[in-house]
């Protein structure tokens, strides 16, 4: 396709891939490269996964949409196996993280109507990364992402993030707050890593306060941190979790799920999709889940992140070029002294797929499925790129 039809909304892509296999994907040269991105943490099973592909393959031949009009049974199935590893209670299924989300900023406001509140306010976090929508992207808390956008919607107040202290100011300055939005660990903002007890003192303040606690984990979930969502490393349950990206490993599906009040708030005609759930994407989708959850792939996560994590550190612990290694699973980042961007298109040269995020962060969000040979490569050579900058 001639790229002069396209909007210019990602800018100049030198490489056209056209194949991939587990960690590898070819470009339409023939050159082999190692993916340490996963599509944006989406391809969690890596590419041309054998069950993913029998799924898709069965299904095409048997029924691609029906609309939300008729019951589908993979849907349901589905929203069964998700209620049990969440321990939700109720799930609508969207097509996309951002939309997940605003089905989830819904979920806010109409709870906010029902105690009352006329004007109903969300508290997000700095450094945060909702979505592209105009209620998703008011919520962002990143001013790059937002600009020439204004007017953004009412509704949202920005706390920092990782900042207990700042949130409780904002709740007990507004009457109005309903909800707060938080990733567990900020992905676009840099792989930042909050507290241990950060999320768990969050649950305590809604708690008290009569407030709904909304995870974002489009990035964190689906097994990316080495448990199915990052909030279960603690001991608690959010009242809303949103999820996508590697819940397809490819195909369009986010999922905005809930327990106990939260769960009942949206009824019919309050919110819908004509694409969401269908009968293609949830029955894929269910495969990818019984794939995360089968043959030990999570501990696979936590012991290749601490592999990262160990030999990340012994390598820049006394480099002026790096100030900070982050990694929880298999969420890295690489804080470097300036700025990351450079580090892209030398990876490539090399048959290496990263990004770079934050201005300064080498971020890594390699397929779940990958191996310790392939981490290996990956570590060897962003150390030697760093070291050459």
């Amino acid at each position: 396709m001639d790229q002069s039809a396209l909007m210019n909304t990602y800018g100049p892509r030198a490489v056209k891939l056209v194949k991939g296999d587990g960690c590898y994907l070819w470009d339409d040269q023939g050159k082999r490269y190692l993916d340490a991105l996963s599509g944006i943490a989406v391809c969690g099973l890596g590419h041309n996964h054998s069950d993913v592909t029998a799924a898709i393959t069965e299904q095409a031949n048997t029924l691609l949409h029906t609309s939300n009009l008729f019951g589908i049974e993979s849907q349901e199935r589905l929203g069964q196996r998700l209620r049990e590893i969440s321990g939700m209670d109720k799930v609508f299924f969207s097509n996309s993280g951002a939309e997940a989300n605003e089905a989830a900023i819904k979920i806010a406001r109409k709870y906010g109507h029902s105690k009352g509140i006329d004007d109903p306010t969300i508290i997000t976090m700095s450094g945060s990364f909702h979505g592209r929508t105009m209620a998703t992207l008011t919520a962002t808390g990143n001013t790059k992402v937002k600009q020439g956008f204004a007017p953004y919607l009412s509704g949202f107040v920005h706390a920092p993030y990782n900042d207990v202290e700042a949130v409780e100011k904002l709740v007990a300055s507004n009457a109005n707050v309903v909800a707060i939005l938080v990733e567990p660990i900020q992905g676009e903002g840099g792989i930042n890593i909050p507290a241990n007890d950060y999320l768990s003192r969050l649950r305590t303040l809604c708690d008290q306060n009569g407030l709904l606690l909304i995870l974002d984990e489009i990035q964190t979930g689906n097994g990316r941190t080495g448990k199915y969502f990052a909030y279960q490393w603690d001991n608690f349950l959010p009242d809303v979790v949103t999820t996508a990206k590697g819940l397809g490993n490819g195909l369009p599906i986010g999922a905005c799920l809930a327990r106990a009040e939260a769960a009942e708030v949206l009824q019919p005609g309050n919110h819908g999709s004509t694409f969401g759930g269908n009968p293609f994407c949830t029955q894929v989708a269910d495969t990818v889940v019984k794939s995360l959850t089968e043959n030990g792939l999570l501990d696979n996560v936590i012991a290749l992140g601490n592999h990262f994590k160990t030999r990340l550190e012994d390598a820049f612990r006394n480099s002026d070029k790096v100030k900070e290694i982050r990694v929880k699973g298999l969420l890295v980042g690489i804080e470097l002294s300036g700025a990351s961007a450079e580090v892209v298109p030398k990876a490539l040269e090399k048959g290496l797929i990263v990004n770079a995020t934050a201005g300064n962060v080498v971020r890594l969000l390699p397929p779940l499925v990958m191996s310790q040979e392939q981490a290996d490569f990956t570590i060897d050579t962003l150390i030697e790129i760093i070291n050459a900058m």
